[in-house]
């Protein structure tokens, strides 16, 4: 028998939040979370997105056994601003098993219906950090930080019941070293030569955290047309700024102003997977060892955000980002750079990374279903 009931106690919490670490025990590239996070993202004192997501968690069973969870959202925030009705799921897990999926899928459409959404949408979190769309090709390669890595079937499943395409996204990955195109040279040395532009390196946290503050800021002027993205505030800012802070490597973190203004930014961040797997999620008493290894001894460098304001996206700006940054990980011996996340639709970026001789090695969707 196959039931999908609410979240309830912290003793079901427990099992929401070590679920994947069954189901996944088999599946070699899988990832886990740091369990501590975990349980802070689940509470409303720890997590400031709660203060304008109603949320819903539950867990499938068969026959008593835990066999699927999913998580359902209501971003009353990005709602209200793009004046729609959406529903959201996310941290959605489930054996292979069509109607273990369903029960999670109807429970969370049926919620979502309550509250008066006319569709729903996922994987999508609570915040634009949290990650977005299932993989659907490029299983043979590990994951990275703030993305999905679910089973081949999920997508599947969600198309069987009654799921369309929402959004797409491609993964680019960039061979290091490359020869930078002599063009990208010209735009550099053009674009500096105004004097009106100045790029900004860091090289100590110190420097860093004197910053973090207005590049967050300037991530909600570049994100605003961005499809389930809501601006954070000050609150957010300033837990996001004491969570990543610590994994942050300055070097990897580069800005651009325009008369002393902040006009684009690119974060990136060392691929920790190895660590996080040998660490198995925890931190404590030598897993936060095993991740500072995987810092340090890791070749591949993973883009985790980055951003130009939209009337300076003409200006040769990205172009100076991104070639301060592969100049950067080329020179710490990185072999491998993963672009994170690109909209299929996005076309200029998508042509940047080509000429920087990236290729697609990877693929997320997003799906979407009405509910009226």
């Amino acid at each position: 028998m196959i039931k999908t009931r609410i979240v309830s106690g912290k003793k079901e919490l427990q099992t929401f939040i070590n679920l994947p670490k069954q189901l996944h025990k088999n599946h070699q590239l899988w990832v886990p979370p740091i369990y501590s996070d975990e349980w802070k993202y689940y509470s409303h004192q720890s997590n400031p997105s709660f203060a304008y997501c109603e949320t819903v968690l539950a867990l499938c069973y068969k026959n008593e056994t835990p066999v699927g969870r999913i998580m359902g959202i209501i971003n009353h925030r990005y709602n209200k601003i793009r004046k729609e009705k959406n529903g959201r799921f996310s941290w959605f897990e489930s054996t292979d098993d069509q109607e273990v999926s369903n029960s999670l899928l109807e429970f969370v459409e049926n919620w979502a219906r309550r509250k008066g959404m006319y569709r729903i949408i996922g994987p999508y979190g609570m915040n634009y950090l949290d990650p977005e769309g299932f993989m659907i090709e490029g299983f043979e390669y590990p994951p990275t930080i703030a993305t999905n890595y679910n089973f081949e079937y999920h997508p599947q499943f969600l198309q069987e019941a009654g799921y369309k395409t929402e959004n797409d996204y491609v993964v680019y990955k960039i061979d290091l070293p490359n020869k930078i195109p002599d063009l990208h040279y010209k735009i550099r040395e053009r674009i500096l030569k105004t004097g009106k532009f100045k790029l900004i390196e860091f090289s100590t946290h110190r420097e860093l955290r004197k910053n973090t503050q207005a590049i967050l800021n300037l991530m909600n002027h570049c994100f605003t047309e961005i499809s389930g993205f809501s601006y954070f505030d000050k609150m957010e800012m300033d837990d996001i700024g004491k969570k990543y802070l610590s994994f942050l490597d300055p070097r990897f973190i580069k800005v651009v102003e325009y008369q002393s203004e902040l006009v684009g930014f690119i974060i990136a961040m060392p691929n920790i997977s190895e660590g996080l797997r040998k660490s198995k999620g925890k931190l404590f008493p030598f897993g936060f060892l095993k991740i500072l290894t995987a810092l340090k001894n890791s070749k591949q460098i993973d883009l985790l955000l980055g951003g130009v304001r939209k009337e300076y996206r003409a200006n040769g700006v990205d172009v100076l980002l991104g070639m301060s940054m592969i100049e950067s990980a080329t020179k710490a011996g990185f072999k491998l750079l993963d672009s994170h996340h690109e909209l299929m639709s996005n076309y200029k970026v998508r042509a940047e990374m080509e000429k920087m001789g990236g290729t697609v090695y990877k693929k997320y969707r997003v799906f979407r279903k009405d509910l009226v």
